[in-house]
């Protein structure tokens, strides 16, 4: 088993740049920058879960699978660019973002999150 609560360390993390064509990222303000961790899954599998973690700023993309999050730390505003919700999140909170919606990523402050994600035809 392996279980995250806000306030925890997650450990050591990776680089991960913005730069997955698929997801299509465009920065729209600031620096952000990504790193992150997978613990199960990934590339050839239909699921995958693990932590990401962002620096302040804005930037837009297409998300990659389905996808439940909580956030640990930190606070970020998701807008969908489809529909106009927005939904703001902190420590506990937890969303669901469906495969392909396009998503506006507003780090208010640094976050971190843990992530499950299932995509059918596999990461």
């Amino acid at each position: 088993m392996i279980k995250y609560r806000p306030g925890d360390s997650v450990g050591p993390l990776e680089n991960w740049p913005f730069d997955n064509p698929k997801s299509n990222y465009v920065i729209k303000k600031g620096n952000p920058r990504a790193s992150g961790r997978m613990d199960a899954g990934g590339p050839g599998h239909t699921t995958r879960t693990g932590i990401w973690r962002c620096t302040a700023g804005v930037f837009e993309c297409t998300e990659q699978g389905d996808e439940l999050m909580t956030i640990l730390s930190g606070r970020c505003r998701l807008t969908d660019t489809i529909t106009g919700e927005v939904s703001e999140l902190g420590p506990g909170e937890s969303l669901f973002v469906r495969d392909g919606s396009r998503v506006i990523w507003e780090i208010l402050e640094d976050v971190t999150k843990v992530f499950f994600g299932h995509k059918s035809d596999g990461f």
